[in-house]
């Protein structure tokens, strides 16, 4: 009964594999779990050791160590050390007399890992490589490890033996106190997270996620990557810190991948370790095709297993990978290589290999014309540029590096006369970690490389876009660069002709936003508790522009400018006022000018008939006063016509008021005379001298007297001035004149207001006095008018604006001045003119002469 659970236990674990392998590439998957031992991913790389020998090569010695199938990730690795070795073996000036091989790979092997030691036999001339547990004689060959930290890690506890690292830079293998052996030739990623900020800076992707290890170089990248994307106004969408371990991760993957999927950024970065549970996340949701902008580093160029094809530029994986230099020498190894001496078979694993160190030519990519059914068609029509990738390139300098430290040190056995047997045999670790770590050569290429100073570096990248294709296959290719030495302008380059990268078609750049960018004429108003990368777009308040997209705040027009409907830039304002040449200000003017003259008709009318009854029984002198004052209140309309000065301004209100006070209180005066000269009928009334001496006219001066205090007290304290109005039309600048101060000007309009009420009350208690030529009732229905057209005026007056309060306030003149003068003086014209046998004085009647 034990025996059968314990089968059935097993078999579902087998059964949970083959579940979790469909999220990932098979061969990846498997051969993690089939080649995991005690010493969790050591298998998961390689190591190498690098040894030098006085005899040639033994043409069967790499078929002796590459006894194995190479694993396809693997194949550059190999690659590289055949070229590498190959050319420093045919370099007379670097380790000359002497072979140069490497063996003993450590990783993908099957040989358990030791530590190396090796033996020279005389017999058979040979060198025999046996574990060092056995312990013959200690070596310090230098070891080559990568691409995992992780691996070098553990190789470098408890030992003396010097290694190179070829991955990506990792600071935990940088500590020489804990691990004084361990050397890395990659460069220090001191700017990526400024290149990356660049690039979607350029793109203008402004919400990101972010997939790290949950590591301290995951947490160094998230640090460094929110300070800078802060700087420019970028957010963090989620992110995601994927466990190491993968029973932890695999109780949170479907957070993760709901987290990728439902997000709403499409631009999504990658940084971490290949060979981890980082890894499987990628696999995983490229099988649940997350359509995804992939930002990473190099060692992310990976091919996934779907069948669908789209060549879609921007659904790529973008890709920053230090500079590399291209070997020319390269491609004429791959065509010339001896496979009796390499046994690798180039024609199996070069399609795969081609994803990683193959680049495009740009003459030769019209990717028009793939529509061949077999990818495998259309790549043998094409020539490629062969490249290494960033991980073959840090492989070829670290054997450059250690081949210099090897010809270095025979160098000083030779000029100290130690020579040891055999020739390359090292045995003082000490003194080869020090050579190796001050190393300092130029490689074949031109390239300057200074074991001593990876760290600080100005390392330049080089970004490149990869994509999918059918079959498995993949195509790499470099669209711009990125250098931090240069000024902040021209540090990143994209190439402007990306249409030869894109299939001949322009590419349509997605967007990765967290709201929809404000358009020219919006600004951004932002959300409560929600990152500053979300925000509403609300319209720029009246006269406010914004001329960019994405704005905070909208710029205000200047006062001599105002905003054009779409609110995106400003437009000069027209400078605007009531003009004779506008229709409006022609036709007030002219009415003003025909009514003056038309009171300057019935002043030469009643002149001509000063001798009638009619003309003498409405006291003759105040009647010329009164049409002699109405002239100039029809003039002084004029003055609030054409562009407005000082001069006119000052003149408008006091011409006004003093005009009109003449006008009311001469109105005045003859209602008081209508009155007293009934009273005066009475006997013994001693009213008849004072109408006789004139004493009502006085009324006229005194109350314009009154007049022209208070207009001196307002040009004194707050005289009008020329103003300036820009709120009532949009896009004009209307030039008014302002009242000074709003009380005085309505304190005059109330003083002629009491004038005119007087005026109205007396000749209203007049109206029915007996005569045939009473004028109180004209008197009374030309007061009422002229309350009736001011009581209007003022609340029309304050509910406009700009020009049409200077119409009403014309229209307000010319209708009040036009009512005294019809009220009064219509009626008498037509009894002058038209019925002339009514303006006679019969002798009896007429009984007063004044």
């Amino acid at each position: 009964m034990k025996k059968m659970c314990a089968f059935t236990i097993s078999f579902l674990l087998l059964k949970f594999s083959l579940i979790l392998c469909s999220f990932t590439e098979p061969s990846c998957f498997w051969r993690i779990q089939n080649n995991e031992d005690n010493d969790g991913d050591l298998r998961t790389d390689c190591g190498f050791v690098l040894i030098t020998y006085e005899e040639p090569i033994e043409e069967n010695f790499y078929n002796n160590v590459i006894n194995f199938r190479i694993p396809a990730r693997r194949y550059e690795v190999f690659l590289v050390l055949l070229f590498a070795t190959d050319e420093i073996n045919r370099n007379p000036y670097l380790l000359p007399n002497m072979s140069f091989m490497f063996s003993r790979i450590v990783g993908m092997c099957e040989d358990t890992l030791g530590s190396l030691e090796r033996k020279y036999t005389p017999q058979s001339n040979s060198w025999k490589f046996i574990n060092y547990n056995c312990g013959i004689q200690e070596v310090c060959d230098v070891q080559l490890t990568g691409p995992s930290w992780t691996t070098s890690l553990k190789l470098a506890i408890n030992s003396r033996n010097p290694k190179v690292f070829f991955g990506p830079f990792n600071p935990n293998l940088s500590d020489h106190d804990q691990f004084p052996y361990v050397y890395q030739v990659a460069t220090k990623d001191t700017c990526l997270s400024h290149a990356m900020v660049s690039l979607m800076l350029h793109f203008r992707w402004t919400w990101i996620g972010l997939v790290i290890t949950d590591d301290d170089q995951g947490i160094q990248l998230l640090t460094d990557l929110r300070e800078e994307m802060q700087r420019h106004g970028m957010c963090l969408a989620f992110v995601n810190m994927i466990p190491e371990t993968m029973q932890i991760y695999m109780t949170k993957a479907k957070i993760y991948d709901n987290q990728i999927m439902t997000s709403s950024a499409k631009v999504v970065i990658i940084y971490g370790e290949m060979n981890s549970t980082l890894e499987v996340s990628f696999r995983r949701w490229a099988y649940l095709a997350a359509q995804r902008i992939w930002i990473t580093t190099s060692q992310w160029d990976v091919i996934t297993i779907r069948k669908d094809f789209s060549l879609d530029f921007f659904h790529g994986t973008f890709t920053f990978a230090h500079h590399t230099v291209e070997l020319p020498k390269f491609r004429n190894f791959m065509q010339t290589m001896n496979t009796s001496k390499y046994p690798v078979d180039i024609s199996q694993s070069m399609l795969g290999w081609n994803y990683f160190n193959c680049s495009i030519s740009k003459n030769n990519s019209k990717m028009d014309y793939f529509t061949f059914n077999n990818a495998l068609e259309w790549l043998a029509q094409h020539k490629f540029d062969m490249f290494l990738s960033e991980e073959g390139y840090n492989l070829y300098n670290a054997v450059y590096a250690v081949a210099h430290t090897y010809h270095e040190l025979i160098l000083q056995k030779v000029e100290s006369h130690k020579m040891a047997k055999p020739k390359g045999l090292f045995t003082d670790c000490q003194q080869v970690a020090s050579l190796l770590k001050t190393r300092a050569f130029t490689t074949p290429v031109g390239e300057l490389v200074n074991m001593n100073h990876r760290e600080n570096q100005c390392v330049k990248y080089d970004i490149s876009v990869a994509w999918n294709f059918p079959q498995g296959l993949g195509l790499k290719v470099k669209i711009g660069s990125y250098f931090p030495c240069f000024p902040q302008s021209q540090q990143l380059h994209i190439s402007e002709d990306l249409e030869w990268a894109t299939g001949g078609t322009h590419p349509q750049v997605p967007t990765s936003m967290c709201s929809v960018a404000c358009i020219a004429g919006f600004r951004k108003i932002h959300q409560k508790q929600v990152t500053h990368c979300c925000f509403d777009c609300a319209h720029c308040p009246e006269n406010e522009v914004s001329n960019e997209t994405d704005m905070e705040q909208c710029v205000r027009c200047p006062d001599d400018k105002y905003a054009n409907l779409e609110q995106t830039y400003c437009l000069q304002r027209v400078v605007s006022f009531l003009a004779y040449e506008e229709p409006l200000g022609m036709a007030l003017g002219c009415i003003a000018l025909c009514f003056s003259t038309l009171t300057v008709l019935v002043l030469f009318t009643f002149l001509k008939y000063k001798d009638t009854p009619i003309v003498k029984a409405n006291n003759c002198l105040l009647s010329y006063i009164l049409l002699i004052s109405l002239i100039f209140c029809f003039l002084c309309s004029l003055l609030f016509i054409g562009h407005p000065n000082h001069i006119t301004c000052i003149l408008q209100q006091t011409t006004f008021g003093v005009f009109f006070t003449v006008a009311i209180s001469t109105v005045l005066a003859k209602t008081i005379t209508v009155v007293m000269a009934f009273k005066i009928t009475t006997p013994g009334n001693r009213m008849k001298g004072m109408l006789t001496s004139g004493a009502p006219n006085l009324v006229i001066p005194i109350c314009t007297l009154i007049q022209l205090v208070l207009c001196g007290i307002w040009l004194g304290t707050s005289p009008p001035f020329i103003d300036q109005d820009m709120q009532s039309e949009p896009g004009k600048i209307i030039i008014i004149c302002n009242k000074g101060s709003i009380f005085a000007f309505h304190f005059t309009l109330g003083y002629l207001g009491s004038l005119a009420l007087m005026s109205f009350a007396v000749a209203f208690l007049a109206r029915n006095l007996p005569d045939r030529f009473n004028e109180a009732k004209f008197l009374t229905f030309s007061m009422l008018v002229f309350c009736s057209v001011w009581i209007t005026f003022l609340p029309v007056y304050h509910s406009t604006k700009g020009k049409v309060m200077v119409v009403v306030e014309v229209f307000s003149i010319l209708a009040s001045s036009a009512g005294l003068l019809g009220c009064i003086f219509v009626p008498k014209c037509y009894v002058i003119l038209v019925r002339t046998d009514s303006n006679f004085l019969q002798k009896y009647k007429d009984k007063f002469h004044y």
